[in-house]
């Protein structure tokens, strides 16, 4: 009698779910998505396909015995002795577990709890990269200020309220008039290597001139170069800022530029591949400002952070 009663004791027992890898690769998912947002698009886009694939696999698995169909009904003759002898109900309905209410209320509330104290600390980590970035024009003075065919470099303000640290240097050479409009080459004095600042390869010519402009103050002095140079790590470019030696990846930055009631107005700046030509016939294609170090062209570029 024994024997015939183990067989019902063995699949009365709860059956738990097996263990599963989904949760731990929803999390590596979530992981990658959130790295991806500071680091690379890409990668966070990686991170999020993985964390939708692998969060649905985890619901399909966790919902798996939910989602079977019902057993038959039983007839209401057929209730069982043991509920009749401890005077259950057959029509009362089921009542929701406790149990199940007190795992669903701490789960909630541990994930609540964990918006609360993450989502502020992620904001402040990721949001300073994508607001407060816009370029502001800057008021470099009047045209006669720059001779043709000859470089200057300006000194000017280019973030006000930060002293020093909110100066830049751009070497500016007027090309001359093309189809009746100033011709400007403005190149970024930051090596894009490392970002240090770059120096004129030649004497200077002369001693520098303080102006104020709309901008603030700006500093001019005018200099006979033949070349850039990198002090810290032996960088070298050409007088159209081209790369010649040394570790730099690309060509100097540059900025767009307009004219306005005389004035030379220095726009966003942008990065360059390489240079083809010199002064107004120079040919070049602006891609989107970029870190030192990181390529704008080529293969290499899908290798480096998107810069926001």
């Amino acid at each position: 009698m024994a024997d015939d009663l183990e067989p019902e004791r063995h699949g009365a027992e709860p059956q738990h779910p097996s263990p599963t890898i989904w949760p731990f690769a929803f999390a590596g998912g979530i992981a990658l998505l959130l790295v991806g947002i500071v680091v690379s698009w890409p990668v966070a886009i990686i991170g999020a396909v993985i964390a939708v694939i692998f969060g649905f696999l985890w619901i399909r698995e966790a919902t798996r015995e939910v989602r079977v169909a019902p057993p038959e009904p039983e007839r209401e003759e057929q209730v069982s002795e043991l509920a009749v002898e401890e005077g259950a109900d057959p029509s009362e309905p089921d009542r929701y577990p406790r149990s199940v209410f007190l795992e669903g209320a701490t789960l909630g509330l541990g994930a609540l709890i964990g918006g609360i104290v993450t989502l502020p600390a992620l904001g402040f980590m990721v949001l300073p990269a994508f607001v407060g970035q816009e370029y502001e024009p800057v008021d470099i003075g009047p045209l006669e200020n720059f001779p043709e065919n000859s470089y200057v470099t300006a000194t000017f303000v280019y973030k006000k309220g930060e002293g020093r640290l909110g100066r830049r240097t751009a070497f500016i050479r007027n090309n001359g008039l093309v189809n009746e409009v100033p011709s400007m080459t403005i190149i970024s004095s930051r090596c894009v290597h490392m970002g240090c600042p770059t120096q004129p390869q030649g004497p200077p010519g002369g001693e520098p001139t303080e102006i104020r402009t709309s901008s603030g103050p700006v500093s001019l002095q005018a200099v006979q170069a033949s070349g850039f140079g990198c002090p810290c790590h032996g960088g070298a470019y050409d007088a159209e800022g081209n790369r010649t030696a040394g570790p730099p990846v690309r060509a100097l930055d540059r900025y767009e530029y307009s004219i306005r009631n005389g004035s030379l107005i220095l726009g966003t700046p942008f990065s360059v591949g390489e240079v083809e030509g010199e002064g107004a016939k120079a040919r070049i294609k602006a891609y989107r400002l970029a870190d030192p170090g990181q390529h704008v062209d080529g293969i290499e570029q899908i290798f480096y952070p998107y810069v926001p």
